[in-house]
């Protein structure tokens, strides 16, 4: 019986890694072995920061939101509880957004939090 190599699917599995390697420096995108360890470094901390990414920018809204509201005469976590007592559903992005581009709007959101202290 003749000698099944399994060609055609090993070739596209290689052709996939290569591919997908394109870009990499040096043996990185030329040699297989090595290509696929990149490659699979890569797919991992592909998944990792896909969850990583909403931690930081869940940092970088509670960064902002606390400081303006240093400007307006309170910190960060009196205003989270003065708007929950208040009962205003206002997430932290949305927060974050007024803080940057309308300080009056955010002002007005912490004098409602100030006044149910």
């Amino acid at each position: 019986m003749p000698r099944a190599t399994n060609a055609v699917a090993s070739r596209e599995r290689r052709k996939k890694v290569l591919k997908a390697a394109r870009g990499y420096w040096g043996g990185r995108s030329r040699l297989f072995r090595t290509a696929e360890e990149s490659v699979h470094r890569g797919w991992a901390y592909a998944y990792r920061d896909r969850r990583q990414r909403k931690r930081e920018f869940r940092k970088l809204w509670i960064t902002r939101i606390n400081a303006a509201a240093r400007l307006n005469g309170i910190t960060y976590g009196r205003l989270i509880h003065g708007l929950k007592s208040a009962q205003v559903e206002i997430d932290r992005k949305a927060l974050a957004e007024l803080a940057v581009n309308d300080a009056a709007a955010f002002s007005a959101v912490a004098a409602v939090a100030k006044s149910h202290l």
